[in-house]
């Protein structure tokens, strides 16, 4: 057996490097008993090898394309043009031209072949790499088939493949390449399948796209092609499209596009028996791989051949059931607006910290809320609460809930239906707040205190210990009371001055500037801290030129350095735990990585004038005193004026002493990780010390009970922190569901929504006003540079993002809620606010002048 060339039959699993990823997939294919795949080999990567090892021009300039980043289109596209025309040119080494040749005379050399290329980093199992190489068919000849070879070598380099490698962080000079040279069939029928609908991720359902001729006239997008569902062997749906072209192989090699008959061109590509016998393939094919499949096939004399399988990269794991039943699973960081990947460590903390019934799949936390939906006396009234504040969520929800035996219904007969009292038989009194805020600062002072005696394995034990102490402090009856009869009042202002005053969301404008809300005075105390800084011009300059951290002790240098450090110093002592995605441990917080708030701080020094802050706050206030005056006098107007004007005027009181309080308790939680964490770390560095970890940060892909048991046992297999930094990278590139079902199913839901202006772009109004300005597109909250009276969007805002709000007139997100993090902090600053957006990011463009409509929801753009 030549390591030149491979036949599908003599390759073998570990022979990735030789052959590809395509290449080691149709040589497993081939092995499925009941399957057929053409037959064919593979030119392997030693070939490509041979001939580049000593083309001194290729490796020059593979060295200038490795400096260069996604970014550089235009460079990358000349450099890239330069490699593949030295491909192209460069001489096909003999002993594999010798190999080629030997193979296609055991083969048949007059047939006709497809040539395809199949690089080392190509359908993978966490890289797909689709399209990027070049794929020739109906090639015929030894000599049209070498000068194929060359061409596949050179989509090695197509701008499309470089950039994509660059992308998903792999070298250019790591990657070889491979071609396949596969026995052409002349199918009347071809497409693609499936095993999961790639539109909703259902396991289930497989999904076949179905086109006269050869697939490539699907895979070009040059025609529509029938589309059927099949679940558990039975046909569910079936698309029949209008399929006017089709490609067909030449005699004489290449192919030819036809135009089909008018009387053919709405007939079903495939029959029904086809339909389910093709199913039933791609399911044997899905059960070998372990994992679901993107499937080549024809058809050619009513039998189905086989020509590739990949694994299917862009799902979103499931997480994993105990019991085999039906679940619905809700996504964590819609609600804690954190949708990032997170990493082993932050996981086993949030989970230690939650008695909510959780599962991990793809780096994110899910809720399992089969129970709920499944009780009849507590189902409705579950999704109407949820629905409160997300709509998305309730229409998704309903949509589950509406399909008959999806969820199995308890017998809950005799059992105490769900408590429908209102919240707010509560004292209104603000004393209640401050005493929830001092209990809590007392016990993280002694946390910090007793913390510094602890080590070793008692550092864990301790830490366990103090993690159930957190849990009394968030989840104290009389927090929960406090936040939700705020809540509950909001909810009661709105429906009943809408319902006397004909006035939406008037909730909102009295919610601004309400005390002890710990998030919107950060943003505030950073405008503060500018206001420090900006009489040093020295200090500013030095601050735009700061690139990483440890920068404070050179800042004293400068002149006014002393005071802007001291101010700084003040603010990452209360705020320093806080970073963007701060629910993850892991994270990097502001008081590690300084450089994180430094845009913040010179914006505000651009954007405003000295005590703007409290200016600010102050405005706020005043316009909520107003609305509330204005409400009850003109509720005084109305029958029953009293008891409307002393239910409105209590509900307007525990809005403004409860409605701040909010945000505390996840400070209070955050301030708590930050203090586990820095005792872990000096954990980690006895453990680097002993050359048990490479590095402190390994720790961050443990969970918590597996370093303890490292710390303990002083033991580790090394070998699981790189492929738990693997698994990240791609969990990393996922974008987690809102809702998704243990059939993988994701269900989005929608706005019920009637009467919108044309183009408008839906979400849900969290935030009453309307805004005009400018659209700021902004992924990374560190990279933001921002006006006066922009308009922010993006993905998702934690409290992190709250000093950027001082600074902008509008706010629009994908993720969100009415009571989600942004949308309290937005109708505090009295900023119009739409959450909810699906692709908000990508429909509106950066620059763009857009319209937020934060009282109706939803968006135009200008």
């Amino acid at each position: 057996m030549s390591s030149l060339v491979l036949s599908f039959q003599e390759m073998e699993q570990t022979q990735l490097l030789l052959v590809g990823g395509k290449g080691l997939n149709l040589g497993e294919l081939s092995k499925i008993q009941g399957i057929q795949v053409p037959e064919g080999f593979s030119v392997t990567t030693v070939g490509f090898q041979r001939a580049i090892e000593q083309n001194e021009t290729y490796h020059a300039l593979l060295r200038q394309l490795t400096k260069l980043k996604p970014e550089d289109r235009d460079q990358i596209g000349e450099i890239s043009r330069k490699i593949r025309q030295v491909l192209l040119e460069v001489a096909i080494p003999s002993d594999v031209a010798k190999a080629v040749s030997q193979y296609l005379s055991r083969f048949g050399e007059d047939h006709a072949y497809a040539v395809r290329s199949s690089a080392t980093a190509e359908d993978l199992p966490h890289a797909s790499f689709a399209g990027q190489q070049d794929t020739y068919l109906n090639i015929i000849g030894k000599e049209a088939i070498l000068e194929h070879i060359s061409k596949c070598w050179a989509s090695l380099f197509t701008d499309r493949a470089v950039i994509y490698r660059m992308q998903n962080g792999f070298d250019h000079s790591e990657i070889h390449i491979s071609v396949i040279i596969q026995r052409m069939v002349s199918p009347k029928v071809s497409g693609i399948l499936f095993t999961a609908d790639p539109v909703s991720s259902n396991r289930k359902v497989v999904s076949i796209d179905a086109g006269f001729g050869l697939g490539e006239a699907l895979v070009s997008g040059l025609v529509s092609a029938d589309n059927y569902k099949v679940k558990d062997g039975k046909i569910i749906e079936k698309r029949i499209a209008s399929k006017k072209l089709a490609i067909y192989g030449r005699n004489v090699g290449g192919t030819k596009t036809h135009s089909i008959h008018p009387d053919q061109q709405m007939a079903a590509a495939l029959t029904d028996e086809q339909i389910v016998q093709l199913a039933r393939l791609g399911r044997q094919i899905e059960a070998y791989f372990g994992c679901p499949q993107d499937i080549e096939w024809c058809l050619e004399n009513d039998s189905f051949y086989i020509v590739q399988s990949r694994p299917i990269t862009t799902l979103f794991p499931i997480p994993e059931a105990a019991d085999g039943d039906n679940r619905v699973y809700l996504s964590v960081g819609h609600q804690q607006m954190m949708t990032d990947a997170m990493k082993p460590l932050g996981l086993s903390f949030f989970l230690l910290t939650t008695p909510a019934p959780m599962k991990v799949a793809g780096g994110r936390l899910f809720v399992d809320v089969t129970p709920r939906l499944a009780s009849p006396k507590s189902r409705q009234m579950f999704i109407d609460v949820l629905g409160k504040s997300e709509p998305l969520i309730k229409d998704a929800l309903t949509t589950i809930v509406e399909r008959d035996g999806f969820i199995k219904i308890v017998d809950d007969e005799g059992m105490p239906g769900p408590n429908q009292a209102s919240v707010d038989p509560i004292d209104s009194d603000p004393a209640i707040v401050a005493d929830l805020i001092k209990r809590s600062e007392t016990s993280i002072e002694e946390l910090k205190q007793t913390v510094q005696m602890k080590s070793g394995s008692e550092l864990f034990d301790f830490i366990s210990e103090d993690i159930q102490e957190l849990k009394k402090i968030l989840f104290d009856p009389q927090s929960s009371r406090v936040i939700m009869a705020a809540m509950d009042a909001a909810f009661w202002i709105n429906d009943h001055m809408y319902e006397w005053l004909g006035e939406k969301n008037v909730a909102d404008t009295l919610s601004q500037s309400v005390p002890n809300n710990i998030t919107s005075e950060m943003g505030l105390a950073l405008m503060d801290a500018a206001d420090v800084i900006r009489p040093f011009p020295e200090v500013i300059d030095f601050l735009r030129n700061v690139k990483e951290d440890p920068f404070l002790d050179e800042l004293v240098t400068v002149d006014g350095g002393q005071e802007a450090r001291e101010a700084i110093d003040a603010f990452l002592t209360k705020y320093g735990m806080r970073c963007s995605g701060e629910i993850d441990i892991s994270r990097a917080r502001w008081s590690e990585k300084a450089t994180a708030i430094l845009p913040m701080i010179l914006s505000n020094i651009k954007n405003f004038e000295p005590h703007a802050s409290k200016r600010k706050f102050e405005q706020g206030r005043l316009e909520a005193i107003h609305k509330e005056h204005e409400l009850l006098e003109r509720l005084k107007a109305l029958p029953d004026s009293e008891q409307k004007v002393r239910e409105t005027k209590r509900r307007i009181a525990i809005i403004r002493n409860f409605s701040g309080y909010r945000e505390y308790p996840k400070y209070g939680m955050i301030s708590r990780y930050f203090v586990y964490k820095q005792a872990l770390l000096k954990e980690a560095e006895q453990l680097v010390q002993k050359n048990i970890l490479h590095e402190k940060e390994d720790i961050f892909y443990l969970t918590f009970e597996e370093l303890w048991e490292v710390v303990r046992t002083h033991e580790l297999d090394y070998g699981l922190i790189p492929k738990r930094k693997d698994d990240y990278t791609l969990y990393e590139k996922l974008t987690p569901p809102r809702l998704i079902t243990s059939d993988g199913e994701i269900i989005t839901g929608e706005y019920k929504r009637e009467n919108l202006p044309a183009g408008a772009i839906v979400g849900l109004a969290v935030s009453s006003g309307v805004i005009e300005g400018r659209a700021r597109v902004i992924v990374n909250m560190e990279e933001a540079d921002l006006e006066d009276g922009d308009i922010l969007v993006t993905a998702f805002t934690d409290p992190s993002w709250t000093p950027l709000f001082v600074s902008i007139n509008g706010l629009v997100t994908e993720v969100g809620g009415l009571m989600t993090h942004g949308a309290v902090i937005a109708r505090e600053y009295g900023l119009p606010a739409v959450v909810g957006v699906e692709n908000a990011t990508k429909r509106i463009k950066d620059g763009q002048r857009i319209r937020v409509n934060g009282t109706e929801g939803y968006i135009e753009i200008l």
